[in-house]
């Protein structure tokens, strides 16, 4: 969960979800499949048929929303989403989802994944991508996998 706010307060990043895809349901609900945190496989390079990005975020205002992900060495850009304008009215919620489709990740390593309000990085999360003989990269957790 972050605690990141803009300088004036109105918005907050309240999380970020890595999932396989996301469905509205009856009653505006959102149902999420596939969530994970890191991305283990036989062998690389791996793909992606369908990648989502959500960010949940809490205040008000208009703002212009992109999520990057960027290769570990931080030089180049494996995915960039279109530029995705969201209202939140006062007080309220708002739910950005991205989704990406054939993501293609060529080597094992920690992904930096971006996410952008208004053309300004907000938030940054790692993605770690491996294969089974680079365990290593996973670390270890107490949190369900």
């Amino acid at each position: 969960m972050s605690s990141t706010q803009t300088d004036d307060n109105k918005l907050k990043l309240i999380y970020t979800l890595f999932c396989d895809d996301v469905r509205l349901e009856a009653g505006n609900k959102l149902s999420f499949m596939g969530v994970f945190q890191n991305i283990m496989v036989q062998q690389l390079p791996v793909s992606l048929i369908k990648f989502a990005v959500v960010n949940h975020w809490k205040g008000q205002g208009s703002y212009l929303s992109e999520v990057r992900i960027l290769t570990p060495d931080r030089q180049h850009p494996v995915v960039v989403s279109q530029p995705t304008r969201f209202e939140i009215a006062s007080g309220g919620f708002a739910d950005n989802i991205s989704f990406f489709v054939n993501v293609t990740f060529p080597t094992a390593g920690r992904y930096v994944v971006q996410t952008l309000i208004d053309s300004s990085l907000y938030e940054e999360q790692m993605l770690t991508v491996s294969d089974a003989s680079e365990p290593e990269l996973l670390g270890s957790s107490e949190a369900v996998n």
